[in-house]
């Protein structure tokens, strides 16, 4: 494998349009890429979205590896909901935490995974298991379960084991916890406070609980811990990431960043720089949503810093045995099925009643208690 292809399986990437260009399938194949991220650009009807991730698996019989490619998306309900009708509709995390029933929560992610599966996506970059401890906070807002970690704690375990009954696979989300900041790190790098005695009694509670639940990835979070680590935001951290999220939290699954060309990151440090120290840092998927000169210079800088001894090509092969071991064990029917078999999915009306019951905080009747744990 060459260089370049052993790095493009390190990277997620965004496309722009309801189809691939050209150039978007000779980049992806030439390269290796790992996945793709779907966004409302790429996004119309089930039958576009799933011809769409059809034409984007057709890609791997070109490829190096040979291996599915991931098809993400970020579908947690609420605002985050990038799927319009007809598919479902479903209510922000925060009625799941109002609720407070975790066979409810198990439900909501397993059925919101049956539908993003249908289509061909198999990677949903939810739960969400921030804990909401900042009113000021409304970059999470209802997006987190609530603003009690032991709560967030209950529903992640649920949320997770949801979505792995779907076949989906989940990443936990934003650690080491993004929801006391103020700052948008869309827009700026957020600077926190908390020390580590504050994040395990808080914001790490329920990430603990998600990766005892068996979260598929975990992403990490654009945001400066000063008191923890004064030099380094999370996704640059090797104290976050390797020493934490490996060493101590004794983390199996694969670390993904938030999208590298947020300006909490695009703002402070040069762009072909951003991904050789995320992978330095412990980073092993690193995503790139909406800039397509981004990832060639990505490609480009992490070449440069092997050339130079700044990284080790080892290091990255053993990475991308991780990887694709994780598609061969996950990603086992990649192809999306038929569009007539995934309209039957789609909308679902039992989708339809989970939903509004949550939306009117009532219990659903029939549901049967998830047996896998909890």
């Amino acid at each position: 494998m060459k260089l370049n292809e052993l790095i493009g399986q390190h990277m997620l990437i965004g496309v722009s349009g309801h189809t691939l260009t050209e150039s978007e399938k000779k980049f992806i194949v030439e390269n290796n890429i790992s996945g793709v991220v779907l966004f409302a650009r790429n996004l119309s009807t089930p039958e576009q979205i799933r011809d769409l991730c059809a034409e984007i698996q057709s890609l791997r019989h070109k490829m190096a590896s040979k291996a599915p490619l991931f098809i993400g998306i970020d579908m947690e309900g609420g605002r985050v909901h990038r799927l319009k009708e007809p598919f479902t509709k479903w209510p922000p995390l925060k009625t799941v935490g109002d609720l407070d029933a975790p066979t409810v929560a198990f439900h909501f992610a397993h059925r919101m995974g049956l539908e993003m599966m249908a289509v061909g996506i198999n990677l949903d970059f939810a739960p969400c298991v921030d804990v909401f401890t900042n009113p000021q906070n409304t970059v999470i807002g209802d997006r987190a379960v609530s603003s009690d970690p032991h709560q967030v704690e209950k529903m992640a375990s649920a949320l997770v084991r949801g979505y792995i009954k779907s076949g989906i696979l989940s990443c936990a989300k934003h650690f080491p916890g993004h929801g006391h900041t103020i700052i948008d790190s869309h827009e700026e790098l957020p600077v926190e406070e908390a020390d580590l005695k504050r994040l395990h009694e808080v914001e790490l509670v329920p990430f603990k609980k998600a990766l005892r639940s068996r979260v598929d990835m975990v992403m990490t979070a654009h945001i400066l811990f000063k008191s923890v680590d004064k030099d380094w935001p999370a996704t640059l951290s090797e104290f976050f990431l390797k020493k934490m999220l490996r060493d101590e939290l004794k983390y199996k699954g694969l670390i993904i960043t938030d999208d590298l060309d947020m300006k909490a990151m695009a703002k402070h440090y040069d762009k072909a720089f951003i991904p050789v120290r995320a992978l330095q840092a412990g980073a092993e998927l690193l995503l790139y949503c909406n800039e397509p000169e981004s990832p060639p210079v990505a490609i480009e800088g992490i070449m440069s810093a092997i050339a130079q001894g700044q990284h080790s090509k080892a290091e990255l092969e053993s990475t991308l045995k991780h990887i694709l071991d994780v598609k061969k064990i996950k990603l086992l029917n990649p192809d999306p099925r038929p569009i007539d078999e995934a309209m039957e999915i789609v909308g679902h009306p039992d989708h339809q009643y989970l939903a509004d019951c949550l939306r009117k905080q009532v219990m659903p009747e029939g549901l049967v208690e998830s047996n896998d744990g909890e």
